[in-house]
């Protein structure tokens, strides 16, 4: 993650500089369509870094704790709980970055496996992110192109996005049974350190999904959430504002990653998934989970967009489905995944990528199956 950002950023200049990808195609790559997404990014990091300094994300955690009242199993669901409304309400990367340490902390405060609680979190980051517009900047691109409404998305997605949440809880908690059968000793509340800066921030992230919802644009709500934290910490705690809250290697790395597909896709990429996707759903949700898993997820779905029919809207949402849903057996599937395992690392839980692959490959056909079943109800 230290060089690729770089990497990738100057991939995305060369293109547009030997004239790989055309100068009017890259503006529209990387302003028309990336601007939106970028500004959500970097407004959604800032407001999620803010928050976690605020104690928001350790409090709901132990929150679930003392509710579970010592049972393993029951703390496994509330953290599925947690962790799907903070993917669906502040996106994937939220949940890896910020959740996944909180949950590996507590975990290891309270006695029990980390391994269990470090793959829900990084399976619901992306399997639960099929729901909202902001949960995932490949849905925010998907609205772009379809030219649905939040509320629109939301409808037509919900079924499969509830599907990919129980499918997720329930293999994994099959998987990991045995650990989940044991007991714990509920933690004592913490207090909190700055009721001021603890309820704006809590509050900005609880507003944030309710506020798309309603129809503002993604990237504007962002922003105004976003606003809200800075402000109180502007005015409480002003050292916690530090230029490392923006996320400018991710947007340096998006950007990269926009222009350099953006350019294969054009010479021949998208043709050849569209080929292997033809005009079926299932294969198409397919091909994009293959191919997230080789290339990376956003990538992927730059790839595949252009292949799909014009006003096809089923065939555009199953692309989600398997960038979403799909990116689960190599490390490198999503940027999510990536984020997540440096936390782990971060928290002495290493994850071999063999074990990772091996789960993997025995839930995402599952996922990409129901998935697919569920939109094809909708549709």
């Amino acid at each position: 993650m230290t060089t690729v950002w770089a990497v990738l950023g100057v991939a995305g200049v060369l293109v547009v500089l030997t004239g790989w990808l055309p100068g009017s195609e890259a503006h529209d790559v990387a302003l028309t369509r990336g601007g939106p997404v970028l500004g959500f990014l970097v407004a959604i990091t800032v407001l999620a870094e803010l928050a976690d300094r605020a104690g928001v994300f350790d409090a709901a955690a132990g929150v679930c704790a003392r509710a579970a009242r010592g049972s393993t199993l029951r703390l496994f669901l509330l953290i599925s709980v947690l962790g799907t409304l903070t993917t669906i309400g502040m996106s994937l990367d939220t949940t890896a970055v910020l959740l996944t340490p909180v949950v590996l902390t507590l975990t290891d405060r309270l006695g029990l496996r980390p391994l269990p609680f470090a793959l829900l979190a990084v399976w619901l980051a992306n399997t639960a992110s099929l729901l909202l517009p902001v949960s995932n900047l490949t849905n925010l691109l998907a609205v772009q192109s379809t030219g649905l409404s939040t509320p629109q998305f939301a409808a037509r997605m919900a079924l499969p996005a509830l599907v990919a949440v129980l499918i997720t809880v329930g293999y994994l908690g099959v998987l990991y049974r045995r650990d989940l059968r044991t007991r714990y000793e509920p933690p004592p509340v913490e207090p909190i350190a700055d009721g001021w800066t603890f309820w704006v921030c809590a509050g900005a992230c609880v507003l944030l999904a309710p506020g798309v919802l309603a129809g503002g644009a993604p990237w504007a709500v962002a922003v105004v959430c976003a606003g809200a934290a800075v402000l109180v910490f502007g005015i409480r705690d002003r050292r916690q504002l530090v230029g490392s809250l923006l996320p400018w290697r991710l947007v340096i790395l998006t950007e990269g990653l926009f222009l350099v597909v953006s350019a294969v896709a054009r010479h021949g990429g998208s043709r050849l998934l569209g080929d292997l996707a033809g005009h079926s759903t299932l294969a198409t949700a397919g091909v994009a989970a293959s191919a997230s898993n080789l290339v990376n997820n956003l990538p992927a779905y730059l790839a595949i967009e252009p292949a799909v029919g014009a006003g096809n809207t089923t065939q555009h949402l199953s692309v989600l489905l398997g960038t979403n849903g799909g990116p689960l057996v190599l490390l490198w599937g999503s940027l999510a995944t990536l984020l997540w395992r440096e936390r782990c690392r971060a928290r002495g839980v290493k994850v071999k990528a063999s074990t990772f692959a091996a789960v993997g490959l025995g839930g995402v056909p599952l996922i990409i199956l129901g998935t697919t079943a569920a939109l094809l109800v909708t549709s």
